[in-house]
């Protein structure tokens, strides 16, 4: 049973209180669309979708990305308005100038006070006009976003989805590989920011330190106590050169500058300002002692990363397997066949340690399609694991074999031509083949569903030969191999028990595979074996 967090962290970022601030500022912006409360209200929608955006990794329920999308188009278009209202607040710090600078000289000509204003900049005068217009028409169109959002199904959802979020306990292990995912995200777009150093990698690094920062805010809060600050700076830095490309660019679009020297003049001023932040983000970031080294020394390391890894995919297929057991049991069959193959000289078509994860993965997942349809789930849960993607730890094309090979568990036997085998390597294609085989069969082997097979030995044909050669001693021809069986004990097997038809009919997949007949016999004496 997950630990309740603190009453003071549920209150200050607990979901239920964001999505309720988000509905109390809708209404302060609705008065006149200012700078103060749209900023509000984009922070509170910000937060709600970043916790929906956490816990869709771990809870599968399709209201989360309901809400994240439910709260899409307001903060869009909110978002295109404030931008406008940062550069005006941008324009007037670097020149200077306001939007009421041009009534304020007016007013002030012929007095002692004209001499102590600033010099006018028509560049800065036109930019502000042209924002100034471009902020009415954004605010009708924030109106129409606003009038548009669903307040009734969001105040819904503020009751129902807090309560699937208190499941999830903060600062645990899982979230932390959640973070270390947002983490190794990010730190790449950093040494692809400082490669090539253009606006859209920097803007990328940016949203990727975003993202690692809400997992941080969200859901780990010892860390978030140590490490806000920092995180604050970082965000604020990156996000300020981002005001200042944008700046840049809006004010050569709109050719605003009467001369070469005034647009010389406002490049060299944004440069400066944005090469200020640059050098102060490679403090924090560049060299031994950077923020880096300091976040990833406190996340998971070595095999804990996949074994969290694993616990992430558990936790999603338990949310959609409706007999999420039975996939265990399936999982712990297939393993065993899949060891005993290669304890009997069987090699699969891939490298060992990737087919053995993808059949893993696919043993675990193949029944997540019944969530949506009993009928064809094998073709859902394809659909579902290729979406899924893989969590941190986790090879791309180990799990994109394990969609196929789940996709194959039942129904139509796969072959070289089907239409999702037929664009892989001719390796690739024989891998999923084989490991889908032994699906199957373990498959088959729970499908009473109620675990009554527990444990299999596969008995090793090698051995004994072996065997058959030192009774034989040479002195006449050895048995043929060609056509030898290969035997699988199986512990609570029945040949008159209800399952084996069943199994009769999946091992055929298999004996095509291995080219010999499969046979199952009951495993008694487990003891003495």
């Amino acid at each position: 049973m997950p630990v309740a967090a603190p009453n003071r962290f549920a209150k200050t970022v607990g979901l239920r209180y964001w999505m309720l601030r988000a509905l109390e500022e809708c209404d302060h912006v609705a008065a006149d669309f200012a700078a103060d409360p749209v900023h509000d209200l984009r922070v509170a929608i910000r937060r709600c979708r970043s916790l929906a955006d956490g816990l869709m990794a771990l809870d599968p329920d399709p209201n989360w990305k309901a809400m994240k999308k439910a709260g899409k188009r307001l903060f869009q278009r909110l978002g295109n308005l404030r931008d406008i209202q940062v550069m005006t607040e941008w324009v007037e710090k670097l020149t200077g100038e306001s939007v009421r600078g041009a009534s304020l000289t007016q007013q002030n000509s012929g007095s002692d006070q004209a001499s102590l204003a600033p010099t006018p900049d028509p560049a800065a005068k036109a930019l502000l006009a042209i924002l100034q217009s471009r902020e009415k028409e954004q605010k009708i169109e924030a109106q129409t976003a606003l009038e548009e959002f669903d307040r009734k199904q969001w105040r819904q959802w503020s009751k129902s989805l807090p309560a699937r979020a208190a499941r999830f306990r903060p600062g645990s292990a899982l979230f932390k590989h959640l973070a270390l995912e947002r983490w190794t995200q990010a730190r790449d777009l950093h040494n692809q920011a400082l490669r090539n150093r253009s606006q859209a990698a920097f803007h990328a690094l940016r949203i990727g330190i975003k993202r690692f920062r809400y997992i941080v805010e969200n859901f780990l809060p010892a860390e978030h106590k140590a490490w806000a600050d920092d995180l604050k700076e970082l965000q604020d830095l990156l996000g300020e050169v981002h005001d200042l490309d944008v700046l840049w660019a809006t004010a050569v679009s709109c050719h605003i500058f009467p001369d070469p020297a005034s647009r010389n003049r406002w490049h060299k001023l944004i440069l400066s300002e944005r090469s200020k932040r640059i050098d102060r983000y490679r403090t924090r970031m560049v060299g031994p002692e950077s923020l880096w080294n300091v976040w990833r020394a406190h996340l998971p390391q070595g095999r804990q990363v996949q074994a969290l890894a694993l616990r992430r995919m558990k936790l999603w297929a338990n949310g959609l397997d409706p007999d999420f057991l039975h996939s265990e049991r399936v999982a712990e069959l297939a393993l065993q066949i899949y060891d005993g193959l290669l304890a009997a000289s069987w090699q699969p078509a891939v490298d060992g340690l990737s087919a053995r994860s993808s059949l893993l993965a696919a043993a675990l997942l193949h029944d997540v399609g019944k969530s949506e349809a009993q009928k064809g789930h094998h073709k859902i849960s394809f659909d579902l694991i290729r979406a899924h993607g893989n969590p941190l730890g986790w090879k791309a094309a180990d799990m994109q074999r394990a969609a196929i090979i789940a996709r194959f568990h039942r129904g139509t036997l796969p072959t070289r031509k089907h239409k999702s085998l037929r664009d892989l390597l001719p390796d690739e294609q024989k891998a999923a083949i084989q490991l889908s085989a032994i699906l199957r069969l373990a498959n088959a082997l729970d499908s009473t569903h109620d675990g009554s097979i527990r444990r299999l030995l596969v008995e090793n044909p090698r051995s004994k030969h072996i065997l058959a050669r030192k009774r034989w001693n040479g002195s006449a021809r050895m048995p043929a191999r060609a056509n030898e069986a290969l035997i699988i004990a199986a512990e609570g097997y029945s040949p008159l028990g209800s399952a084996a038809q069943t199994i009769a009919a999946e091992r055929h997949l298999l004996e095509t595979v291995l080219r010999r007949p499969v046979l199952l016999k009951p495993l008694k004496n487990a003891a003495t074996r």
